[in-house]
């Protein structure tokens, strides 16, 4: 039986703290599909869904075991289409704790049978989002300590000096 684990997010932009959680997630489980979710409360992003899945897959090139895939519905039905035993969620603060716990409670009543599990974020990372590198790109501010190189140039051009 191969254990498959879901790290689901928007990814907009994929930073270093989601690489994080995703290449530690990576050694714990045979296969890690990386899922770009559709978000009801965040219609539009700043990246399309295509640009994210292929930031996603440049960033983890050198990890075998993930995959990266798109879905636009319940994370609960999605896991469960893929056989999938394990939502991987990063914690960065307590700040992200409730609204975390609330959906992994929502979705153990959905999908008895798959758990979530929290992974807190490497004391590096635990301020990072893609909204702090929107607002420090956005700016001109440097973003390198904060996206992996391979994508920082794709996010300038976009974001750089007001450019969203």
């Amino acid at each position: 039986m191969r254990r498959i684990a879901v790290c689901p997010g928007s990814f907009d932009p994929i930073t270093l703290g989601h690489l994080d959680i995703i290449s530690r997630t990576a050694k714990m489980f045979d296969k890690v599909l990386v899922v770009v979710m559709s978000n009801y409360r965040k219609p539009k992003g700043t990246f399309t869904v295509a640009e994210r899945m292929d930031f996603i897959k440049r960033c983890t090139a050198d990890m075998p075991n993930v995959i990266v895939d798109s879905y636009d519905g319940l994370l609960a039905e999605y896991v469960e289409s893929r056989g999938a035993i394990a939502i991987v969620k990063g914690l960065r603060a307590v700040s992200d704790f409730e609204d975390e716990f609330k959906q992994a409670l929502t979705n153990k009543i959905l999908r008895p049978n798959v758990e979530t599990i929290f992974m807190v974020s490497s004391s590096e990372y635990m301020f990072l989002s893609s909204s702090v590198v929107k607002e420090v790109c956005g700016y001109g501010g440097d973003i390198s300590t904060f996206v992996p190189e391979v994508i920082r140039e794709d996010i300038i051009k976009r974001i750089g000096k007001g450019g969203i």
